[in-house]
Parts: structure tokens; C-alpha cells; sequence
């Protein structure tokens, strides 16, 4: 309460009305070692509901994670490490960041598939070396959200029974009471989904809500939630149960009243010396648990040296040494192949060497070519490392999150770039999060052809260069789908995304043209002219090879048009000023860009001089060929456009 009127901004109401069901939590049942918040075999706590923020700082404060008073204070404040919602990476101790509601609840089940995924590969009859579970709390508004629901099914039919859900049944919503919108039985729901389902009566009720965590412990064959009625603001006199209590103060004479009511006499932001002591306690128990597991993990060393090797290497978050060895190369007499078909052979090649990568797409295998060759299934009952998302995609993205903030594995979920729309907000947040996700959007263009302009992707590259820390990859030909991956495999601060290709397209000849590394610095100079360039074309993906044929048929003509292969645009930006004018000289002013997608953001690199080709519209039902042709993705065009742009003498 404190905190949230000293900032005059927050969200009291859920952090006093879970404060009972936190504090049970993680005085008793969660494994947590403060002093250490990075102990590989440690609970995992998400925090769904991420506007409940001050219920996690103050629990972090209490028991040791080194978050002080005045952090406390400064709730809200600018450089503060108390943001409105959790941040994971600013703060310590925040597994993941969250506030869009329902991603927390899908990183829940990415962690809980990570951790059974870990537990059958390493774990040994006496040895449990990853022995921990997934709490998580969550509310209302995250049970209405629909990657919530995805999740869920998803996390009853695997059956991970490492996986604790408290859900905040306060009945309480921003627009007012939940009988205007959400009226379902959420117990049946989650019955039917294949969980085991709990309640507690009363959210006040300590002894309940522990022998509620202690049945949810037992149970090992299925996730649990524990459905928990509370009240939202509990015991504020006047805005308890109310919409008002979400999301405002409760107001300095509201805050007086109720600590009245909880007989609480000491001012605001103090913490009596007995209560910290006690809750400092916590932070003995969970030295001491961590002591134990070194202890095992020693034992464990001795008996399994081997596999105790490969756990501190995938622990670590490095790439064991000479992964990318078989990294395949290409030639033109391996014949045309679609870039997602590149993508397979590489996955292929690096899956034996990074074993500790899993993957799988939303119910497209066949057609992304993302899957792991003999890497067996993820289903109930077994731990293989082919993960089979159905048609769930925005879950998928927030599981592969939670598979990624938990640790120990790398991890790619693969759609049709359109539908990159359904799982945006999860790609945003592991952005935001630092999280190395791989997402592989196939069928990249109009190049897809005949499903038409539901499945064809027009806005969608634009989408994703505009997110910060996101890189973007589209790649060539084949040999630059094998940089992309060096590329997403070699990151560890972002997440990565590739856009590849339904159709084939030839393998470019590198003994002509430059070598794909070029490709991991986001652009290169792919050809060159003799004599010196008149000016640029530049392209993406399968736009590249028109731009070639482009620049070889104006050669003839005794025209000279360099080409640039620009892939992603982020690296490239990442690149010296030195490296970025080599590739773009500015003196060379015409410049033509050629990629079946919107031209909104080409003018960075076009300038206001030159000129773009693309696909400003929604697209069409037809055999790729005939889109090309008639929405103008022409090497003739690109031929008459670059001529007409140096007849301007730009």
C-alpha cells in the first residue's frame, strides 16, 4: 500500500490479496536460495499477473535478494529496479518479465517442458540433480487470455506435473465485477485440459492455502492449479472487493483505515526487526538447500562424470567446442532448394552436435522444415527433443520464453511468417527480455503462391525490423540460411527470426559471387561490377536472384549495377560507418530495392533518390511465377527503373 500511494501510480488490490498465499509460498515451499538467484535447481516463481509487481519486490526484499527500502520507495520511479511490471534482467530475482496478461501463465509451461525435458536427460536413480517445480500465480484476466488457454492445453496433454498455477479467483476486473464476462466453470475447464484441480475457500486462510501447496507437491502425473477465492484489497474498508482497488491508490485515508483494521502502528516503509528476521530465514533455508544440491551434484560428478560434464556445459549457456564444424556448404550442383529445405539440412548437420537444442513448429513440420532428424517426440511419458506445438502459436511463443529464461536449453518454434501475427507479443517479450529465441517464419512471401493473400505476408518483415533487439534474417539462398543459424546460435542477448522461403531458388555460385559469410555481418557487396558501379541494387531473400539477373542483363548493356545482399537489416546497422558506406557508398545515389514485401523502411537505404520495388498491397491466389510477374517483382523492372534513375543523373 505504501509503496503504490508513494508513487500515486500501481496496482494495490492483488498484491494485499495474494500477500497470504506468497508468503506460505515462499517462507515454506519454494526452493529459492536469495543469496544466490541463479541456482540452477531452484523453483521457478512467475508472477503472471505482472501488474501485482509490489507483491513480488516486497518479497524479494524480505527474503534477501538485495532489493532495499529505498527501492521499495521508489516503486514506479525512473532508474528504479521496481518498474511498474516485472523485468526480467533488471531486477534480481524476476524469473521473467511480464505484465501482458497470459504470457507469464505460457512461460510457466516452457519452463515446466525445460525442466522434465533436463530431469529425464541428466537425473540418475539416487542422483535427482534437477529436483524442482514451476509455481506460478496467476489471475482473471490471464485465465481470459487466449495464449493462456493455448498453454494450458498444452501443458495437460504433455502432463508436466512439474507445474504449480495459483489462480487469484477475486472474481474483480478493471471494467468491474467478473460476472459481466467471464461466468465458465474455470475449475471444469482445466479438469477437462487434464489438470488436477484444488480449491481453497478463503484466500486469508494460512493452514488451508499450505495444505493446498503440500496435495499440489504430491502430485507428480499432471499439472495442478489451485483455484484461490480471494478478495481483492483485503481489508481495505471501503475499496476491498471493488473494480476501483485494481489499478489506482487506495488513497492516504483508505491506507490509514486499513492498516487500522490490521492493527499495523508503524509508518510508512518500515520493517520492524522481528518481521525481518523471520523472513530472513529464508534465506538460510535456501543456502542450505543449495549446499545439499552441491553436495549431490558432487557425488553425482564422481559416479557420472561424463553427463556431469555435458549438464555444466548446457548449464553454462555456451555452445560446446566445434559445433558448427559440419555446418553444410552449398554448391549449384546440389540442385535448387527452398530456403526452408536449407534450414532442415542445416538442423540436420548442427542437432548431433548441439545436443542440448529442442524445437519443433506449430503442427507444420513437413512444411517448415524445422524438426530434429531421430531427436524422438516431447509427449507424455517421454523427453525427446521434437516438440510438438499443434496449432497453438502464440503458446508456443511464450513457451519457448520460458524454455529459454529457465535455462540450460536452446530452443526453436517454426511457423508460416504470417502467422508470426498470432505469437507477436511473445516475440516482443523476448525481445525485451534478452531471451536467444529462434522463430522461423517459412512460406515468406507471395512467393508461397496459390493459398493466396491470407497466407502471403506483406507487412510482416516491416513488423519485425521495427522491434528493438530483434534480429531479422532473410537469407538468400542456401548458404546464407547456414549463416542465419551461425547467427541465431551465436546470439545470447536476443532473439532471432528467419524468414525463409516455399520456393526454390537457385544455389548462388560462390565462386563467382561472394562468399555467404558476408551474410553474418547483415549485408556484403555480393557483386561488383568491373569498372565501378553506376549504383546499387539491393535485395532480401529470394529477391536477391533478381537483382542478379538484373545487374548481368544491364552488364550487356554496358551498364554497372552493383548488387547488395541484405539480409538483416540489424546487423548490418550493427556494422562500422566505415563498413556500412563500402557497402552503400553515398556518392552512389541510384538505387534500386527489390523485396516482395511492403517498401515501408526501404528508404533508409534507397535514400530520397532512389527507388523501391515491392509489394504494397495484399497479394493474390496464383502459382508464384504469375505474382511475380504481374505485381511487377520483375528483373525487367529492376532494369528499367535503375536506367531511368541514372538518365536523372542523380
Amino acid at each position: 500500500m505504501d509503496a503504490v500511494e508513494q508513487a500515486q501510480s500501481g496496482h494495490p488490490g492483488t498484491p494485499m490479496a495474494l500477500a497470504p498465499a506468497a508468503y506460505v509460498l515462499w517462507t515454506r515451499f519454494l526452493r529459492h536460495n536469495p543469496a544466490n538467484p541463479d541456482w540452477p535447481d531452484r523453483d521457478r516463481f512467475v508472477l503472471s499477473c505482472g501488474h501485482a509487481s509490489m507483491l513480488l519486490y516486497s518479497m524479494l526484499h524480505l527474503t534477501g535478494y538485495g532489493l532495499t527500502l529505498q527501492d521499495i520507495h521508489d516503486f514506479r520511479q525512473l532508474g528504479s529496479k521496481t518498474p511498474g511490471h516485472p523485468e526480467r534482467g533488471h531486477t534480481r530475482g524476476v524469473e521473467v518479465t511480464t505484465g501482458p496478461l497470459g504470457q507469464g501463465f505460457g512461460n510457466s509451461v516452457g519452463m515446466a517442458i525445460a525442466t522434465r525435458f533436463l530431469a529425464d536427460h541428466f537425473n540418475r536413480p539416487e542422483f535427482p540433480v534437477v529436483n524442482h517445480r514451476i509455481w506460478a500465480f496467476a489471475s482473471d484476466g490471464d485465465l481470459m487470455e487466449g495464449v493462456a488457454s493455448e498453454a494450458a492445453s498444452l501443458a495437460g496433454h504433455l502432463a508436466l506435473g512439474q507445474l504449480k498455477v495459483i489462480y487469484d479467483d477475486n472474481h474483480i476486473t478493471i471494467d468491474g465485477h467478473t460476472e459481466i464476462t467471464f461466468t465458465e466453470d474455470r475449475g471444469k475447464r482445466f479438469e477437462a485440459y487434464g489438470w488436477r484441480v484444488l480449491h481453497v475457500a478463503d484466500g486469508n486462510d494460512l493452514a488451508a492455502i499450505a495444505a493446498a501447496y503440500e496435495e499440489a507437491c504430491r502430485e507428480t502425473s499432471r499439472p495442478t492449479i489451485i483455484i484461490l477465492r480471494t478478495i481483492i484489497a483485503y481489508p481495505a474498508p471501503t475499496k476491498s472487493n471493488t473494480p476501483e482497488a485494481h489499478g489506482a491508490p487506495l488513497g492516504k485515508d483508505e491506507v490509514r483505515r486499513t492498516k487500522e483494521i490490521m492493527g499495523w502502528t508503524e509508518p510508512p516503509f518500515i520493517v520492524p526487526a522481528d518481521v525481518a528476521a523471520h523472513m530472513l530465514e529464508v534465506k538460510d533455508r535456501g543456502e542450505d538447500l543449495e549446499t545439499a544440491w552441491t553436495t549431490l551434484v558432487e557425488e553425482y560428478t564422481r559416479s557420472n562424470a561424463d553427463l556431469a560434464g555435458e549438464m555444466h556445459q548446457w548449464l553454462s549457456g555456451t555452445l560446446p567446442k566445434g559445433w558448427d564444424a559440419g555446418l553444410p556448404v552449398f554448391t549449384p550442383k546440389d540442385g535448387k532448394l527452398a530456403t526452408r529445405q536449407a534450414c532442415q539440412a542445416v538442423l540436420d548437420a548442427i542437432s548431433p552436435a548441439v545436443k542440448n537444442l529442442i524445437g519443433g513448429s506449430a503442427d507444420l513440420a513437413a512444411s517448415t522444415g524445422s524438426t530434429i532428424k531421430n531427436g524422438g517426440d516431447f509427449e507424455p511419458g517421454e523427453s525427446g527433443r521434437i516438440l510438438h506445438w499443434g496449432v497453438r502459436e502464440h503458446g508456443m511463443g511464450a513457451s519457448l520464453n520460458g524454455i529459454l529464461a529457465h535455462g540450460g536449453l536452446r530452443a526453436f518454434g517454426s511457423t508460416f511468417l504470417i502467422f508470426f501475427d498470432y505469437m507477436k507479443p511473445a516475440i516482443r517479450l523476448a525481445a525485451l527480455s534478452k531471451l536467444p529465441v529462434i522463430f522461423i517464419g517459412t512460406h515468406d512471401s507471395i512467393g508461397l503462391g496459390e493459398d493466396g493473400p491470407t497466407h502471403q505476408p506483406i507487412e510482416q518483415l516491416a513488423m519485425l525490423r521495427a522491434m528493438p533487439n530483434l534480429v531479422t534474417f532473410r537469407p538468400a539462398d542456401a548458404n546464407e540460411t547456414t549463416e542465419a543459424w551461425r547467427v541465431a546460435l551465436d546470439r545470447t542477448t536476443g532473439p532471432t527470426a528467419m524468414a525463409l522461403t516455399r520456393q526454390k531458388l537457385t544455389i548462388i555460385d560462390r565462386s563467382k559471387y561472394a562468399s555467404a559469410e558476408g551474410a553474418r555481418r547483415g549485408g556484403y557487396v555480393l557483386f561488383d561490377p568491373p569498372g565501378g558501379a553506376q549504383g546499387i541494387l539491393i535485395a532480401t531473400g529470394s529477391e536477391v536472384h533478381i537483382a542478379l539477373a538484373a545487374s548481368e542483363s544491364l552488364l550487356t548493356q554496358g551498364i554497372r549495377a552493383r548488387v547488395v545482399s541484405l539480409p538483416s537489416w540489424e546487423l548490418f546497422e550493427a556494422q562500422s560507418e566505415d563498413y556500412r558506406n563500402a557497402v552503400l557508398p553515398p556518392p552512389l545515389k541510384a538505387r534500386v530495392s527489390i523485396e516482395a514485401a511492403t517498401t515501408f523502411g526501404w528508404s533508409r537505404y534507397v535514400g530520397d533518390h532512389g527507388a523501391s520495388i515491392g509489394v504494397d498491397h495484399f497479394g493474390a491466389s496464383a502459382p508464384a511465377e504469375a505474382l511475380y510477374a504481374e505485381f511487377g517483382i520483375t528483373a525487367e523492372r529492376a532494369i528499367e527503373t535503375f536506367k531511368n534513375l541514372l538518365e536523372e543523373k542523380v
